[in-house]
């Protein structure tokens, strides 16, 4: 599902910005909308959240989530921006980049592709500084959804008017399209193929309270899926818990423990031409899960556990033709224990890092990995950013895997 941010701003034509939350949800875009504080003076946050089925934004200085900068979260959830109705106060702004509200701080902190449409009077719109400003912003890549002619507010009966809600929908229909087929290139070879990804934590419960888990932030995995997706594949992604948003175009099945990723993965891996088993997860679990908290008690406490189910292995046990990839995350000794793993699980490659290095790895954006293949190649790929990695990784792959 394509991710919209919808900034309404404080002009009469604010009343369309409904309607054209409720089209956009209506075409299968999920949509979250900005309101400046002049925009509050026309239509409410209410009327946006009951359409729209997500929380509305009206405050750099109301933080939703403190695990993240709003105005900053926002830009990079988004696949696209549209500013509608776009007054030619905030046009000034931007075009000169002040970010003295919701709206403005979200535009200049994100690179996500922002659209425009103008909504003013006719004098406005043609003012000289109206069109420099709109002149700034196409030179920096903004895109225009250009004012119609009719009746405007003013009593003017000329251009100005903020494009219908319908064609505005029609023209992102038509962007994402266009975006799908430059995406997709013909000669990938992970192209109509069908591929398995596994990521993040698994949570291996004691009571109703506590838990064990590992510090993997599953931001690899959603890295591999969403290239993969890029490249034309279709793509299953087996998540533990993350906070991360969904990559578009894939297919996810959320899960919570071991026993739950290795049961979904047996149940999709037999109709798959590869699997990414990038998933951190849990080597045990607690015998038995209580069913009320445990309470503090005098000594030391002694839990017993079991082996949660090795995934990779039954993988590489019951594979026929589907190609296995697998990872390594260690602290020492990471080629040996990365070269055991491969001949041990029956792999045909391990991606493997050094998790002790805390400058990479689980919670960090940036890793390094070498890539050990069957044939005894050994593929260093350097220190990247977790999306970097990914494409590196598809990039070595591409011819290999078949």
């Amino acid at each position: 599902m394509r991710r919209i941010l919808l900034a309404v701003t404080g002009g009469i034509a604010a009343y369309k910005a409904i309607d054209l939350t409720s089209k956009l949800t209506q075409a299968g875009y999920d949509v979250r909308v900005m309101l400046t504080d002049h925009a509050q003076e026309f239509v409410t946050p209410l009327a946006f959240q009951a359409i729209g089925r997500n929380p509305v934004y009206t405050s750099t200085f109301i933080e939703q989530n403190p695990q993240e900068i709003q105005h900053v979260a926002l830009g990079d959830w988004a696949d696209a921006i549209i500013v509608a109705p776009a007054t030619a106060n905030t046009i000034a702004k931007l075009a000169n980049g002040i970010a003295d509200d919701m709206v403005t701080s979200t535009l200049l902190a994100t690179e996500t592709p922002k659209f425009i449409a103008p909504a003013m009077n006719v004098h406005m719109y043609e003012n000289k500084r109206t069109q420099h400003n709109l002149a700034i912003l196409s030179s920096d890549g903004y895109y225009f959804l250009e004012p119609g002619e009719g009746f405007l507010a003013c009593g003017y009966v000329a251009k100005g008017r903020m494009e219908e809600p319908l064609q505005i929908v029609a023209r992102m229909d038509q962007y994402f399209d266009d975006i799908k087929q430059k995406a997709v290139p013909a000669s990938s070879s992970f192209h109509h193929k069908r591929v398995l990804v596994t990521a993040g934590p698994t949570v291996e419960e004691l009571d109703p309270v506590r838990f064990l888990s590992n510090r993997s932030s599953g931001k690899i995995g959603y890295a591999l899926a969403e290239s993969l997706a890029k490249r034309g594949a279709e793509v299953t992604l087996v998540s533990g818990p993350t906070h991360l948003t969904p990559p578009n175009h894939v297919d996810v099945v959320n899960v919570q423990s071991a026993e739950e990723m290795f049961e979904a993965v047996k149940s999709l891996f037999e109709k798959q031409d590869i699997i990414f088993k990038a998933a951190a997860v849990s080597d045990y679990a607690p015998v038995n899960m209580l069913d009320h908290k445990l309470k503090k008690q005098d000594g030391t406490l002694s839990v017993e556990f079991k082996r949660t189910p090795d995934i990779l292995k039954y993988l590489g046990e019951h594979k026929a033709s589907q190609y296995l990839v697998g990872f390594a995350a260690e602290t020492q000794n990471i080629e040996a224990y990365a070269q055991k793993k491969l001949h041990n699980k029956n792999a045909d490659v391990i991606i493997a890092n050094n998790v002790g290095d805390r400058s990479i790895g689980f919670s960090s954006d940036d890793n390094d990995y070498t890539m050990y293949y069957k044939n005894g190649d050994a593929m260093p790929l350097g220190k990247h950013k977790k999306v970097e990695l990914a494409e590196h990784i598809l990039n070595s792959l591409e011819t290999r895997w078949q």
